[in-house]
């Protein structure tokens, strides 16, 4: 057993008795590295003597859970996760956070710096994050990015509830925009929707302190988020809207922070999380929003009202281009509010042209955001692309909010290509003359009748949500591809994932297999006549239907002689492949397949893996190529629907983090509907691929594992964690770069089950 580093831990035991020590892993994902960090740990405990229990918190939820008697007879607890684990469990304990990252690449020093790891105290408890290891993202943007993910669905809800109703139920009327009658079903239905706007403000502020200060700062960040919401609380008209959120989630936040840090009497702690921490914090910051914050806000657009005011004789153009900044600034906050007001207050005098600029610019935004989901697919999530749907039918009908989740999620982008869109369409609205009779603005008022200028206003609309979308796309690829995360390869490339699981895929499949006799070793004998096997099988695949018959065939062809379904499989690659397959396996003098016994072709890893997914030499020599490469692998077992796309996603998880997990190992994964069942491959690359993995391994083993969205039940992830775990063996390792020939693969990785 091996001597703690510096003072004893707590709860340190005496003589002879076995150090014992707790660990925790998880990874955003929560799954490969999850697992292999578990896995590292553990080893590391056990050929130093230490008793270590460790919890994983995955995809399939936790397991091997850190219960109260672990917990009090540990000498410390090592938290090795890229993502939030509550640690108040853990009070009076030694604790060291790092990233998952350094529990794969360092466990043996972790084990010897938890010694020293300072004890965490109740006042301290809370969420932690990994510090050490891995490229996770700040404190701040995954607070942030905490409370867009929960306003996301109250956007969508009142934004496509008040489009559904304005559209179904509203007419427009000069003095109130679209109405909808009073008392009317169709009334209900936008109250309903206006919930829901009113709610998101507060959900996102609320959130993004839950991120920072757990459950107490929960309350002072919704109650913040609604103060700066409401206007007329600090005599604003507009409120500050998503940007006063943002500002009091994060001050919500770190005020409960600060105040979990001073000392109180015993008695008082109890309370503290439930009472005093969310009273004063709430006080706190609402007067703080109400009498320090609020009044500036509201001086400025008072003021910016007035200069407003004074460029009605100047530039159409130059005024409608400035309109479209404010419109596209904040969406509905105040800047968006104070234009809005500006334009919709000049209709009774008869001026509309200024609405007009206003109602071409409403709509970008949503419009832009939606569009750019289209136009690079891949730069977004699944939810975002989904929200990107919601966001094109709210811009329809002028609800600039459709955009607020991207814009909260990535300001430094998204804020800017909406108002370089916004500023177009408002130009070119001032340019043309476009009125508008209702203050209201989007496609919707134009279809209604409201606007003057009819064509030119969807010109302008539609050439300044083409400028935001690709604005978008630029700056997000942009800033994607600053972070080293692969983000901007050529949309080119995708168009020719197609080449490698077209109609010739089943002829390359057949000579691959046939290359088997001489791919385990140096060039022998069987070399000159394999190549002449290869272009045989690829002249007689070339000639047949297509993938699934060519790959049928070759496949089948050089299985174990089996009568009649040999004789199939001939036929199906063709004669000359076939023969060329047996003479390069008899002069190559190598143990293939076909000198295996009985069971060699079931498929492995519950199903899911089997010879046709396996590959002893993966050809591709960067990432991408490699992702591609085994995209095409999996199409091998029929059960990819669409290659494209199961690239894309795939791709798409990179861009989240590497999926190298180290040890010269990656496990690509995508959970994708371009799968119709889970499939899982295997391929070896005798140079490596640089996979970005956390020891700087290249990546000799690639797994790749695709689901369908809507699997049922958790057996691949349970697999994964399965072989993840295993993966950590050296033995086992060596043994899958060790095996022959696909046979011999599968014959190792039954190991795992």
């Amino acid at each position: 057993m091996t001597s703690p580093a510096g003072p004893p831990p707590t709860g340190g035991g005496g003589e002879g008795r076995r150090l014992k020590l707790l660990a925790v892993t998880a990874c955003p994902t929560g799954i490969a590295h999850t697992y292999m960090a578990a896995e590292k740990l553990a080893q590391a405990a056990e050929s130093r003597g230490i008793e270590m229990k460790v919890e994983t918190q995955g995809s399939i939820g936790a397991e091997n859970v850190l219960d109260d008697n672990d917990v009090r007879s540990a000498d410390g607890i090592i938290v090795a996760a890229d993502k939030d684990v509550d640690l108040s469990r853990f009070a009076g304990k030694r604790v060291l956070a790092v990233g998952v990252a350094e529990g794969i690449r360092h466990p043996e020093r972790l084990i010897e710096q938890v010694m020293s790891a300072p004890v965490h105290t109740p006042q301290a408890a809370g969420t932690a994050t990994g510090g050490g290891g891995g490229k996770e993202r700040s404190v701040a943007y995954k607070a942030l990015m905490n409370g867009v993910s929960y306003m996301i669905p109250f956007v969508v809800v009142g934004g496509l509830l008040i489009a559904i109703s304005l559209s179904l139920g509203g007419h427009t009327d000069p003095s109130g925009g679209l109405v909808i009658p009073e008392d009317s079903f169709w009334m209900d239905v936008f109250s309903i929707g206006d919930i829901g706007f009113k709610l998101m403000v507060p959900i996102l502020s609320g959130y993004i302190a839950y991120a920072i200060g757990d459950r107490p700062a929960l309350v002072p960040g919704m109650i913040g988020g609604w103060i700066a919401n409401t206007g007329e609380l600090y005599d604003s008209k507009a409120g500050a809207g998503f940007i006063g959120a943002i500002v009091t989630g994060f001050l919500a936040g770190y005020l409960v922070v600060g105040i979990k840090k001073v000392r109180v009497p015993k008695f008082v702690q109890p309370i503290m999380p439930i009472i005093v921490i969310p009273i004063v914090a709430t006080t706190a910051l609402g007067l703080f929003f109400i009498y320090v914050i609020g009044q500036p806000i509201s001086w400025v657009f008072e003021h910016l009202t007035s200069w407003l005011s004074g460029m009605t004789g100047t530039s159409a153009v130059l005024l409608g281009a400035i309109l479209g900044l404010m419109i596209a600034f904040d969406m509905g906050g105040p800047v968006n509010k104070t234009a809005f007001l500006f334009g919709a207050g000049l209709i009774a005098t008869g001026n509309q042209t200024v609405m007009g600029m206003c109602a071409a610019a409403i709509p970008v935004m949503p419009l832009g955001q939606g569009l750019a989901t289209l136009i690079r697919r891949r730069l977004y999530t699944e939810q975002e692309r989904e929200t990107g749907l919601a966001a094109l039918f709210m811009g329809c009908f002028g609800i600039s909010e459709g955009a607020i989740p991207f814009a909260a999620a990535r300001p430094a982008q998204v804020i800017p290509a909406n108002m370089l869109g916004g500023a177009v369409a408002g130009a070119i609205a001032g340019l043309a003359g476009v009125e508008d009779a209702v203050p209201h603005g989007g496609p919707v008022v134009a279809v209604l009748g409201a606007v003057s200028g009819v064509p030119m206003f969807f010109v302008a609309v539609l050439i300044g949500s083409v400028v935001t979308g690709l604005a978008t796309v630029g700056l997000v690829g942009l800033g994607e591809r600053k972070r080293g995360l692969g983000v901007g390869a050529a949309t080119g490339g995708e168009v020719a994932v197609g080449a490698g699981a077209g109609a010739g895929a089943g002829a390359v499949a057949a000579a691959e297999v046939a290359l088997v006799g001489v791919g385990a070793g140096a060039p022998g004998p069987g070399s000159a006549v394999a190549e002449q096997a290869v272009r045989g099988t690829v002249a007689a695949g070339a000639g047949r239907a297509g993938e699934q018959t060519n790959a049928a065939g070759a496949a089948t062809a050089v299985e174990p002689a089996k009568g009649a379904e040999s004789a199939k499989g001939v036929e199906a690659a063709g004669a000359a492949g076939a023969a060329g397959v047996a003479e390069a396996r008899e002069a190559g003098g190598v143990a293939g397949p076909a000198s295996r016994t009985g069971d060699e072709d079931v498929p492995v890893l519950s199903g899911h893996l089997s010879r046709r997914t396996v590959r002893v030499r993966l050809d591709a020599r960067d990432k991408e190529s490699a992702i591609r490469e085994m995209a095409g692998l999996l199409a091998r077992s029929g059960r990819v629907a669409d290659v494209d796309e199961l690239v894309r996603t795939a791709l798409r998880r990179e861009e989240q983090g590497t999926t190298g997990l180290g040890e010269e190992i990656a496990i690509p994964h995508a959970k994708t509907d371009a799968v119709t069942a889970p499939v899982v491959g295997l391929a070896r690359s005798v140079e490596g691929v640089e996979w970005g993995s956390p020891d700087g391994t290249k990546a000799r083993l690639v797994f790749m594992i695709a689901v369908p969205e809507a699997a049922a039940g958790d057996e691949h992830l349970r697999i994964l964690a399965l072989l993840s775990r295993k993966l950590m063996d050296p033995g086992f390792r060596g043994r899958l770069l060790g095996a022959a020939d696909e046979g011999a693969v599968l014959e190792v990785l039954r190991d795992v089950e």
